[in-house]
């Protein structure tokens, strides 16, 4: 394998030995030390990262040089979904709208009221969710995902109840928060579940989002949710690599406070409520945000979505431009290829960890990539940028098990790419097969999971590359345009739902039932 090589030092780094200089320099200063707040007691100490790495070309790989290229205009974008515009005040017990949900069905809703200390690193929430049932049968139990419990002392659950009845049984372990309910729910009824909690926000790590550095904090599956019932209550257990929340679509409100000079992103426009900014996403699977008191913005568009690219001071402009130009020409392209943009703005942060991540209108993309940026879509900005683009479609609007198939958004959100340069820049095509696929030499089952995958870049170079792969030839089998038309009735017919790799390929054989035997018997394992 080779290995990753830069010459880049982060922010963080940097700000350490400049923090060292300063105290040998200068006699030491008492400081009063701060009261420690009471916080759950937890049994790991440090999670597995629950971060999928998308993976990029390394900084020191040896490429041919790069030509020039002219820019192609920006594509109109198609409109956005049509909202259903909200009161313009929502209650604690108050359900948001849901004019894209499904008419035989409800989504669950999401209010926080949030009050965040930037600079002591906490946040104090009151919680409320409004879950429909839509199990099919009688619930006596609810299972939340409580991500930021697998950091030692980092989540404290301080009050719950249910329909104004306290919550006085139930079992926190790890990430598993179980609800023993006082009122048994009946199928197709809603219930509502009140909490307040608190994060003291834990130090992030360079292969991890979640958490602070020395000018900005992430917030990403940080509050607590209910989890998919398919047969029984999805929760898979994390690791290394790959991602194992799953999560049903929902509509989520946030309405937060926080230090003076800090400023937020999160991929939803701010409004006034009040003492509080409130953002809100419907049809949505969670809400991230950054807070920073450094942050610097630049602000495009595509078509009526607003983009806005967050960046830091240090020589980052060029690339928060460009990743924002690349984010816009991708919202159109991929509007006319799947189905419109599933929400009314796009956040990219700049951030100090290892790749790219994605959430709800959100994206997070390393500094590394920035300092590397070479002004063109030949770049890891570029390539990163529109994969995490693409998972709005791939991930956001279509849902999947990330854990047990996780090809269903990896493998579409890497061939995306290559739809992207072939509508936006179509003599990079082949520099973008060399660089992000081929370079690897991918090997391996495309339908690999998180638990089998062996390694980082075993699992990568199956699930990422080698879907790729397969997705060209299965296009090259099925012709162009009818691929085109399947991935389209693919997004009308899953959007806000949860599609298999069973269903993807009854679709495929659907739309055209041309003969892809031999293709499932050398790309996947399990029998389609």
């Amino acid at each position: 394998m080779k290995l990753r090589i830069t010459n880049h030092i982060s922010r963080f780094t940097l700000h350490f030995l400049l923090s060292v200089f300063i105290i040998a320099c200068n006699s030491p200063i008492a400081t009063p030390t701060p009261t420690p707040l009471s916080f759950a007691q937890v049994a790991i100490e440090k999670p597995n990262t629950d971060l999928t790495s998308t993976p990029f070309q390394p900084s020191d790989s040896t490429d041919t040089p790069i030509p020039t290229f002219t820019i192609s205009p920006t594509i109109t974008s198609t409109p956005t979904l049509t909202l259903t515009s909200p009161p313009p005040t929502v209650t604690s017990d108050s359900a948001l709208p849901t004019s894209s949900a499904p008419t035989n069905s409800s989504r669950t809703n999401y209010i926080l009221y949030a009050t965040l200390n930037f600079a002591n690193k906490t946040i104090a929430v009151d919680q409320t969710i409004r879950y429909y049932n839509n199990t099919g049968i009688n619930l006596s139990e609810l299972v939340l995902a409580v991500p930021p419990n697998l950091y030692n002392r980092a989540f404290s659950l301080n009050t719950i109840t249910q329909d104004n009845t306290t919550i006085s049984s139930y079992n926190l372990s790890g990430q598993r928060l179980t609800l023993n309910l006082p009122q048994t729910l009946p199928a197709n009824s809603a219930t509502t579940i009140v909490m307040n909690f608190s994060l003291n926000i834990p130090q992030k790590s360079s292969n991890d989002v979640f958490g602070y550095d020395f000018n900005q904090i992430n917030l990403v599956d940080w509050y607590p949710f209910v989890v998919p019932y398919k047969n029984g209550w999805v929760l898979h257990d994390s690791m290394p690599w790959g991602e194992n929340l799953v999560y049903d679509s929902s509509d989520i409100e946030l309405n937060i406070k926080t230090d003076s000079g800090v400023t937020l992103a999160v991929g939803a426009s701010p409004e006034s409520n009040g003492e509080w900014t409130r953002y809100r996403l419907y049809g949505a699977r969670t809400l991230a945000l950054s807070a920073s008191n450094e942050f610097l913005v630049h602000e495009t568009s595509a078509g009526n979505i607003v983009i806005r690219s967050y960046y830091f001071a240090g020589g980052y402009k060029s690339g928060a431009e460009g990743v924002a130009l690349y984010s816009s020409q991708a919202i159109n392209t991929f509007s006319q290829q799947f189905g419109p943009y599933p929400h009314q703005a796009l956040t990219i942060v700049q951030t100090d960890m290892d790749d790219g991540m994605e959430y709800d209108g959100l994206i997070f993309l390393s500094t590394d990539f920035y300092s590397q940026y070479n002004g063109t879509a030949r770049s890891n900005l570029a390539t990163i940028g529109i994969h995490e683009v693409a998972h709005q479609w791939w991930y956001s609007l279509v849902g999947s098990d990330h854990a047990m198939e996780p090809w269903l958004d990896e493998a579409l959100s890497t061939y995306s790419e290559r739809i992207f340069y072939e509508n936006n820049y179509p003599a990079n095509i082949s520099w973008w097969w060399q660089f992000r696929v081929n370079y690897f030499n991918p090997s391996g089952y495309v339908d690999t999971n998180i638990y089998n995958g062996q390694s980082f870049r075993l699992y990568t170079n199956a699930v990422y590359f080698q879907g790729a792969l397969f997705l060209d030839e299965l296009r090259e089998r099925m012709g162009y345009g009818n691929f085109s038309k399947f991935l389209q009735e693919y997004v009308r017919r899953y959007s806000y739902k949860h599609a298999t790799g069973a269903d993807f390929f009854a679709l495929q054989r659907e739309i055209v039932n041309v003969n892809i035997s031999d293709l499932l018997s050398r790309y996947f394992l399990s029998s389609y």
